[in-house]
């Protein structure tokens, strides 16, 4: 940044304090101390925005920081879904339970008999092939 001098020595366009206007050497010495502090904050700024690789660095520690949130959220999202599907067919399992029931499958003698009935057709089958020379 440059200021521009004029022909009277005055300069414009600066932010620095006069030094003219420093009442002694204490106070002169006060000037110097807080301009040196001002401009080690300005070179610690410029050395911030020119360390590229540092930026980059935080850049990726803070998506990775962001990455590992979603993948908690999406797992406990995950963990609620299967929660909600076993409590949905844990209820279709007892509906059909409760249906079977009102048919008489529930009733031990009628699940016996129905199994008596399926088995002596299954016997009747396997005979009729042996008969017929299929086995």
């Amino acid at each position: 940044m440059t200021d521009a001098t004029s022909r009277d020595g005055s300069r414009s366009g600066s932010t620095a304090q006069p030094v003219g206007g420093a009442k002694g050497p204490d106070e002169l010495r006060r000037q110097i101390e807080e301009t040196r502090g001002q401009l080690g904050d300005t070179v610690e700024e410029l050395a911030g925005k020119a360390d590229v690789k540092g930026r980059a660095k935080a850049r990726a520690a803070d998506l990775k920081d962001k990455a590992g949130a979603m993948s908690v959220q999406l797992r406990s999202s995950a963990a609620h879904a299967g929660h909600t599907v076993q409590d949905k067919a844990g209820r279709a399992g007892h509906s059909a339970h409760d249906t079977a029931g009102r048919a008489g499958f529930g009733h031990p003698r009628a699940v016996l008999a129905a199994g008596v009935a399926v088995g002596a057709v299954a016997a009747a089958g396997l005979v009729r092939r042996r008969r017929h020379g299929h086995c």
